[in-house]
């Protein structure tokens, strides 16, 4: 078995951005191709940074699905651990591109080859194997990701493993929200960090407002919870302290695949051990400079240019 600092189980997608900048998506004729999926797209981050990363995954036997993984061999994302599913294929998502703040998506997710992942004990030894495991919410929605989901999340916690879950909520993927609150919800005995944006931690907590779905989580013992405000910057609470950063002021190319971008920053500073402060300015460097470029997986900034963005934006601080 390799060894990894970080194993991350979930969906590996094939995203089409619009070429055509301001053109309607239903009028868009022109489109680039990427890999997506925000497990794929943190596996790159974190390997791009510096971080020994594996994945865990499903894939289809087409030619899309070879794309995919020779993407992520490419990035130094150790695949061995991604089965296929013949018949089934990756799911798709296609992006308008009109900065600054409209950037509507269509996604195929009909039978998704991501929800056809049904580990085996080699899998969950392998999520168990590293530092931090990373997984998120996506892959609860359907049987067996789901089982296999909840599998390697309780192999890797009886492990001593950092457990992480990005709640990334997708309405496509689920019959219902309340049905994706609860599958989270059955899951967070078993996370050490939380993350979400506001509309995801009210669901998961089936709360009104941000602050009565903090108190929920934090009662129900969730030791960090991340809360990703958009434009209004990052707020971390542990145990009964929170930590707040302010966004990193740059000019938006597109905002899909910032919150994969901050949480591959910020997770690998906390593979570093450093303080919850340190680690949202990775975050904050990390997403700023994704929003910065076109698409998700192949925005993902390395190490020095982190560092450099760091360097910049405190000068402001």
């Amino acid at each position: 078995m390799s060894a990894v600092d970080v194993a991350v189980l979930g969906r590996i997608g094939y995203d089409l951005y619009s070429e055509e900048p301001h053109v309607p998506l239903p009028q868009v004729r022109r489109f680039s191709r990427y890999l997506g999926g925000s497990s794929a797209n943190m596996a790159v981050g974190l390997a791009r940074l510096g971080a020994r990363t594996g994945i865990i995954g499903c894939v289809g036997d087409d030619s899309l699905s070879r794309f995919l993984l020779d993407f992520l061999r490419a990035e130094s994302v150790e695949t061995s651990h991604v089965s296929t599913a013949p018949g089934f294929l990756p799911s798709l998502c296609l992006t308008e591109v009109c900065p600054p703040d409209k950037f509507p998506q269509v996604f195929y997710r009909h039978e998704a080859v991501d929800t056809k992942l049904d580990a085996t004990d080699e899998d969950l030894d392998y999520a168990a194997s590293g530092r931090m495991f990373v997984t998120n919410g996506t892959s609860l929605c359907a049987s067996p990701s789901r089982e296999s989901t909840y599998r390697a999340m309780e192999r890797a916690k009886t492990a001593g493993c950092r457990v992480v879950l990005d709640v990334d909520y997708r309405s496509m993927s689920w019959r219902k929200p309340e049905e994706a609150g609860l599958a989270i919800r059955l899951a967070l005995p078993l996370v050490d960090v939380l993350i979400g944006n506001q509309l995801e931690l009210k669901l998961v907590a089936g709360a009104e407002d941000l602050d009565e779905a903090t108190r929920k989580l934090q009662a129900a013992g969730v030791p960090m919870l991340v809360s990703k405000l958009g434009d209004l910057g990052t707020r971390v609470w542990t145990g009964g302290d929170s930590v707040y950063l302010p966004p990193y002021s740059v000019a938006v190319c597109t905002t899909i695949g910032a919150g994969d971008g901050f949480a591959s920053g910020f997770l690998y500073a906390m593979l570093q051990g450093l303080p919850v402060i340190e680690c949202l300015h990775y975050g904050n460097a990390a997403a700023a400079i994704v929003v910065s470029r076109l698409s998700c997986s192949e925005a993902m900034p390395v190490l020095s240019e982190v560092e450099e963005m760091m360097r910049q934006q405190r000068k402001g601080y």
